[in-house]
């Protein structure tokens, strides 16, 4: 046939297409509305939570479901769904129009509760089902806690999907395995029966002191394989990917092969998103995981674990801001599984847990604690004013010393609560902070360079104290590169290495070597280290936060909890004022006794853990109308307004700080026991009410905030 016969062809061949689909009763192509094709003939509604955060907007939403839809729309299943159509975009019965969005099929319906026209679904994204009702009434739950919507915890909750990991099929399940041995459990006073009511299927709860040293990542997998030797399943959220790494390593030690899961964000979006449908197929039982990981969907939960739960990375920074321990704590409420809250040190929040009976405390004997735990000795003002060593440089000679005799036996941890070279200074003569004479800004000297503003960046030559004229400066806070340098010309014959958030070890031989590191990035080192300097305490001790000894004494004691026992001769030098109380609870190793005293203080003051609070923040104007329009509960109480420090431009912001360079106000809401429920859903319906009539504001809400200040 030649090209000028194929080409008359085609109008009439087009035709006919047409005339087909039009006559066709159901619609061969999916139109973007579904106009013409019939619904399902049985339970033809949808119930949808749209991927909108919008508190206004936090309610489940009804679609129509197309017969060609009908075996695919399960409950559990992504959905894409057309959100906004108009009450005018109606033809033949059916709304149209809108935007695409995401979402999940929560139900099925053979009616719908709203009387006008329903859109219909728009196509069902994937099969696999992965919102079940567990984990939908957990997300509920929190975010009813928290102030926040719906769908922004299932953002939280439920990975981004991945084609490829549905497509493989999970492992076939194995079977439970046998109840482990009590190993170092043995040291704590109830650790054998707290695994044996594990194993027998009990529910018990506790907070864990841990004793210093490597065995806690062994002691969480032998609870998780009693867990699962009784045939439920086990959780664990740990606080960052180190202490994963070292709970996977522990759990395949226990375990062996294919009866766990690593939730991390180290593996990646796919091998992530794999592990996570292998946990809600049922084919694995057991999971370790970070903050995320507090969601996981485990098959009939027997035990919630969550380690050092003060630490920060703990804290959700995306909306509405959940705690991993509150998380738990609800989980094991729902399902009435066991709970295990574990650390080396103590937050008042656990201490709260012990007083108040929901859980027994799980301690080792003042005698396992002395063989377990290192010597730790202090160096204050005092000693500091009267040592020639301390004054000329930075270490007092009760640091040198100790320094010097643990380099003989292996490693020595320097914790410097700074990064940097030489982050903050001031006038070595009368000691007031070197300012800019431009901003008032502090004023540093960043990898051994001029003089600079921290805040604006103006150089600062011609530097004099404002109080006494000296032009003579000294550290004030010294950052971590800086103690290596001091460290290595002390030490010239021994390797000196840093660990920090731009590089963070995760372990150093157990040969002699000097290891400088901030909090929280302390690597592991092998046997222990010989010796530990906690330095610049009062730099965590000054911070104006209500958590500032907490959290203090937490860090110090991670860090000290790394050094050998007293009896291999381990030494800690902390440098504070030793009758601070937070030093005196280092020198005892008493942490529950430190956050004990703490719950009692904060009970006389009315603050958390023993009342609820939210911070609401925003420009004074928006913070006072809000305040004046929310409905609080009669017994709440408003702390403030104060002023924000104002955020330069172009300077570090954290998860919360108001727009660089605006002036904003932050207020405190607080209400006794069981009225938290009450203050949350009074802010949020005010929220709520003020962006449905359009007021777009920038007010923010944070339940139990974490910095009170």
């Amino acid at each position: 046939m030649s090209s000028e016969n194929e080409k008359s062809d085609e109008p009439e061949q087009l035709a006919l297409i047409r005339e087909t689909v039009r006559k066709a009763k159901v619609p061969r192509a999916k139109p973007r509305t579904w106009r013409g094709a019939a619904l399902a003939k049985e339970l033809p509604v949808a119930r949808v939570v749209v991927n909108k955060g919008a508190l206004h907007l936090d309610q489940f939403f009804d679609y129509a479901v197309p017969e060609e839809l009908d075996e695919a729309a399960r409950p559990g299943v992504r959905v894409r769904v057309r959100f906004g159509a108009g009450a005018h975009q109606v033809k033949n019965g059916r709304r149209e129009g809108g935007r695409l969005i995401d979402g999940f099929l929560v139900e099925r319906r053979a009616a719908s509760d709203y009387s006008g026209p329903l859109a219909a679904l728009a196509d069902v994204v994937s099969p696999e089902p992965v919102l079940g009702p567990e984990l939908l009434g957990l997300a509920r739950a929190v975010a009813d806690r928290y102030a926040g919507s719906l769908a922004d915890v299932l953002q939280l909750a439920v990975p981004p999907r991945s084609a490829k990991a549905e497509d493989r099929p999970s492992p076939a399940p194995l079977p439970p395995p046998r109840p482990p041995e009590p190993g170092s459990w043995t040291r704590y006073e109830r650790g054998p029966a707290f695994l044996d009511s594990l194993a027998r299927g009990g529910a018990p709860r506790a907070v864990w002191n841990a004793l210093p040293g490597p065995y806690w990542a062994q002691e969480i997998a032998r609870a998780v394989a009693a867990t699962l030797a009784s045939g439920r399943g086990a959780l664990v959220v740990v606080p960052d990917g180190r202490a994963a790494g070292r709970v996977d390593a522990a759990l395949t030690e226990v375990l062996g092969e294919g009866r766990h899961a690593l939730l991390t964000a180290e593996a990646g979006p796919e091998k992530r998103y794999e592990q996570w449908l292998a946990v809600r197929r049922g084919a694995v039982r057991a999971v370790v995981g970070t903050r995320a990981a507090m969601f996981a969907p485990v098959r009939d939960l027997g035990l919630a674990v969550i380690w050092d739960d003060g630490d920060g990375s703990h804290s959700e920074p995306h909306a509405p801001q959940p705690h991993a321990r509150e998380v738990l704590l609800l989980r094991a409420a729902h399902d009435r599984c066991a709970f295990l809250l574990g650390s080396t040190s103590c937050t008042v929040e656990a201490a709260q847990l012990v007083e108040s009976g929901w859980a027994q405390p799980l301690v080792a004997g003042r005698d396992q604690v002395r063989i377990a735990a290192p010597l730790v000795r202090t160096v204050g003002d005092t000693d500091l004013a009267r040592d020639e060593a301390a004054r000329a440089a930075r270490l007092p000679t009760l640091a040198w010393q100790v320094v010097r005799e643990g380099l003989r036996t292996g490693p020595v941890l320097v914790q410097v609560p700074r990064r940097g070279y030489v982050p903050r200074l001031a006038c070595e003569r009368c000691r007031t902070p070197a300012r800019c004479r431009h901003c008032a800004g502090p004023l540093e000297a960043p990898e051994q360079q001029e003089l600079r503003c921290g805040w604006c960046g103006r150089g600062a030559p011609d530097w004099h104290c404002a109080e006494c004229g000296s032009t003579r400066l000294r550290a004030q806070v010294v950052g971590a590169r800086r103690t290596a340098e001091e460290l290595g010309r002390a030490f010239p014959a021994v390797p000196v290495r840093t660990s920090g958030r731009d590089h963070v070890l995760d372990s150093v031989p157990g040969r002699p070597a000097l290891v400088v590191s901030t909090p929280g990035a302390e690597p592991v080192a092998e046997g222990g280290y010989a010796a530990a300097l906690l330095l610049d305490g009062w730099a965590m001790l000054g911070r104006p936060d209500l958590r500032a000894g907490e959290d203090a004494l937490r860090r110090w004691i991670d860090a000290a909890a790394l050094v050998r026992g007293q009896a291999e001769g381990g030494t800690v030098v902390v440098v504070a004022e030793p009758t601070l109380r937070p030093v005196q609870a280092l020198v005892r190793w008493d942490p529950a006794g430190h956050a004990r005293r703490e719950l009692a203080e904060r009970a006389e003051l009315g603050f958390p853990p023993v009342s609820r609070m939210a911070a609401v923040t925003g420009p004074p104007e928006a913070v006072e109308g809000f305040l004046a329009a929310a409905g609080l509960p009669a017994d709440a109480e408003v702390l403030g307004p104060v002023p924000l420090p104002v955020v330069r431009p172009g300077g570090p912001r954290r998860p919360g700080d108001p727009p660089p360079g605006e002036q904003w106000d932050r207020a405190l809401v607080r209400v006794p026991p069981g009225s938290g429920a009450a203050l949350a859903t009074s802010l949020k319906q005010a929220r709520a009410g003020r962006l449905a009539r359009g007021g777009g504001d920038p007010v923010r809400i944070r339940v139990d905030p974490p910095d009170i200040g």
